[in-house]
């Protein structure tokens, strides 16, 4: 039996494999690099172990480093989690040559899925539908293709091609993405086939010969290839169900396979399947599996590894339904640029059990963050999964929504009120899904405080403030905040918003109540006050200071109920609002019941700065520029690419903002940069 496991991964698969250990009593081993010192997964490990450096290629790709750290810590057994080496077949051969238990299928299975090209031609034999592929560009005729990595997953080194003009450009960066994420850039192309959608099989193999089917997910809501919503049961006519079961079970006897894996398909819209990968490791989205099973799959990872029988029947019975999203430090609006920094506050409201399994209907949460957790740039951005499990799909997607929209998230930007409107779509409620939902859906990427609740969420953070300065107050602490005798001005507090600058004006009376107040952009808003704010609604506003509402804005009747350092009661036009706000030095924090607000406090006097010339870009978070495309003096139209940040195993393209001419370039490939580091200069025509 497994007496001391190493986990060789990070962050929530980490911890996931950790709690079932402690189940059943196994001791664990964590490896870290550098950056990941203070991570919640080393802190909950009986044992752990530095890997020197900071990067994967440094840490967690080394097999020779994990080895020995296995070593030197006594552990007998290794686990890969996924991802880094959780499918390599010489780490898994490594392993077991080294005398360890390996939780995971044979070297050899891992091998023949692990080359995709390789793993098609087998799978084609024993029965299993594909998709036509290509290895040689020049043969392709037939668009939209979809260009593909041979040695990995997860949606890197991926990119669909609509015709043969972009075909080379997306076959070598999908090469150099799939280098620097699998350390192989072999790439093929396959038919793209249009509106289809991700489903999958969990499958359990055994050393005694036998293949079970654990059920289906529907993982069809992507962004940039990889999954961001997954569901089980995934709704299906029977027939497919049946028909992916079958071929599931095909493809793992063809490897005579061992431990958990999942065969993905593509449905089409005419209900075909097609084949398109077999992943030989846990997936990321086994959580929705054990809710609607009652299995716990780590465990029986470890069972089949110590040469036990599957004790599970072939294909047991989905009970209710469970979704799980995805939950990351990116921003959807600006491209799912990935985000940096340090997660101040972290909490999921009613979550009931944390990689574990639930007593009834409610939430589950996966993490590799707490609070005070940095996200820094050399690993993936996703932060935790929630999952909720009810007896209905509409019940499960409800708590959902419902949890991640009071969800505090504070100090990184994330995809929260994505996934929140894709929860609370009816094409998600209609089941009507496919791979290209969020682009047909821009709806989805508005955020969930809508326009005219900003000003009172601004003016929320600023009484907040106010009020916490009054608290800390030596002298006098009983008056108002900016109580004066004859009162003549309004109290005034700057705020860095979305979209710029934003001032808020109040005066209290000497109750203690509002006697007035205005939220307008200020003076170094990104629009001017009698301008359309971006998405073109036009800025909102309360009363101004003598009592007049602007002819050209809704006015909120608000009252004042309370106002205390982290939390301000508001009555608005007669509904009572209760602001939570949190304050971290300058940064405010304000989640309120429409949706939350990340605003900085400006000084009132700001120091003298030196701007930055017209037309600069820059880097908007730390990375390694990979490629340089464009020269100084060169003509460029918008849109046009002029460099390529690499960030978080992702490309990020620069684009010129405007026509014009670059008039400055002070980065070469290669080089480092850190956030705010300028780029280029174009200057506009």
């Amino acid at each position: 039996m497994i007496r001391k496991l190493l986990v060789a991964n990070r962050g929530e698969i980490a911890r996931r494999v950790f709690a079932t250990c402690r189940a059943l009593g196994v001791e664990t081993v964590a490896v870290h690099s550098d950056a990941d010192a203070d991570a919640p997964f080393v802190a909950e490990a009986d044992h752990a172990v530095r890997l020197p450096g900071n990067t994967p290629a440094e840490t967690y790709l080394r097999i020779d480093l994990i080895l020995d750290a296995a070593r030197r810590a006594g552990a007998d057994a290794v686990h890969p989690g996924y991802g880094f080496l959780a499918e390599n077949a010489e780490f898994a051969a490594a392993v077991t040559d080294a005398g360890l238990t390996w939780v995971g299928p044979p070297a050899k299975a891992i091998a023949a899925m692990g080359d995709k090209m390789a793993a098609k031609a087998l799978l084609a034999e024993a029965g299993v539908p594909m998709l036509p592929t290509w290895t040689d560009a020049d043969e392709i005729t037939d668009f939209p293709v979809l260009v593909k990595a041979s040695a990995g997953g997860g949606g890197r080194g991926m990119r669909v091609v609509r015709d043969a003009a972009g075909l080379a450009e997306a076959v070598a960066s999908a090469r150099r993405e799939a280098a620097g994420a699998f350390g192989d850039g072999t790439v093929f192309v396959e038919r793209y086939v249009e509106r289809g959608r991700h489903v999958e099989v969990q499958i359990f193999g055994d050393t005694h010969g036998r293949v079970a089917v654990l059920g289906v997910r529907d993982c069809s809501i992507q962004r940039r290839h990889q999954k961001l919503v997954e569901e089980a049961p995934g709704v299906l006519p029977d027939e497919v169900r049946t028909a992916l079961h079958e071929s599931a079970v095909a493809a793992g006897r063809a490897v005579d396979y061992v431990g958990a894996g999942t065969v993905e398909f593509l449905l089409a819209p005419d209900g075909e399947i097609y084949f398109l990968e077999m992943n030989t490791r846990l997936q990321v989205e086994h959580p929705v599996t054990e809710l609607t099973t009652g299995l716990d799959l780590v465990r029986l990872q470890l069972l089949v590894a110590e040469g036990e029988p599957l004790p599970v029947a072939a294909t047991p019975p989905a009970q209710g339904h469970a979704i799980e999203v995805r939950l990351c430090a990116e921003d959807p609006a600006q491209g799912y640029r990935p985000a940096t920094g340090t997660l101040h506050r972290f909490a999921v409201p009613g979550v009931a059990a944390e990689f574990g399994p639930l007593a009834g209907p409610g939430l589950r949460l996966d993490s590799g963050v707490v609070n005070g957790s940095v996200v820094g740039v050399h690993y993936d951005s996703m932060l935790a999964k929630v999952i909720a499990w009810a007896p209905t799909r509409a019940e499960a997607a409800r708590a959902l929504a419902g949890a991640l929209a009071r969800a505090e998230l504070h100090g990184v930007a994330t995809n929260r009120d994505l996934l929140v409107r894709v929860l609370r779509s009816p094409e998600f409620a209609a089941v009507d899904l496919d791979t290209g939902f969020l682009d047909r859906h821009p709806e989805v990427f508005a955020p969930l405080l809508p326009d005219d609740q900003l000003p009172p969420a601004a003016l929320a953070a600023a009484l907040a403030s106010a009020a916490a300065r009054r608290a800390s107050a030596t002298a006098l602490a009983g008056l108002p905040s900016g109580w004066r005798n004859v009162p003549a001005f309004p109290q005034v507090t700057r705020l860095a918003g979305p979209d710029g600058e934003i001032e808020v004006r109040y005066r209290l009376d000497r109750s203690g109540g509002l006697a007035e107040w205005s939220v307008s952009p200020g003076a170094g808003s990104a629009a001017p006050a009698d301008a359309p704010t971006p998405d073109g609604a036009a800025p909102t506003a309360g009363p101004t200071p003598d009592g007049a509402a602007p002819a050209d804005a809704p006015t909120p009747a608000v009252t004042l109920v309370g106002a205390y350092p982290d939390r301000v009661v508001l009555d608005v036009d007669g509904v009572r609002r209760a602001y939570r706000v949190h304050r971290v030095s300058s940064e405010v924090f304000v989640d309120g019941p429409d949706g939350a607000a990340s605003l900085a406090e400006l000084p009132r006097f700001g120091d003298p700065t030196v701007e930055l010339a017209a037309g600069s870009l820059v880097a908007p978070l730390p990375g390694a520029v990979t490629r340089v495309h464009v020269e100084v003096g060169q003509r460029v139209a918008a849109g046009d690419l002029l460099l390529t940040l690499e960030a978080m195993k992702l490309e990020h393209p620069v684009l010129a903002p405007a026509d014009g001419v670059v008039a400055e370039l002070p980065v070469a490939a290669g080089g480092q940069v850190d956030t705010g580091a300028v780029l280029a200069v174009v200057d506009p025509e």
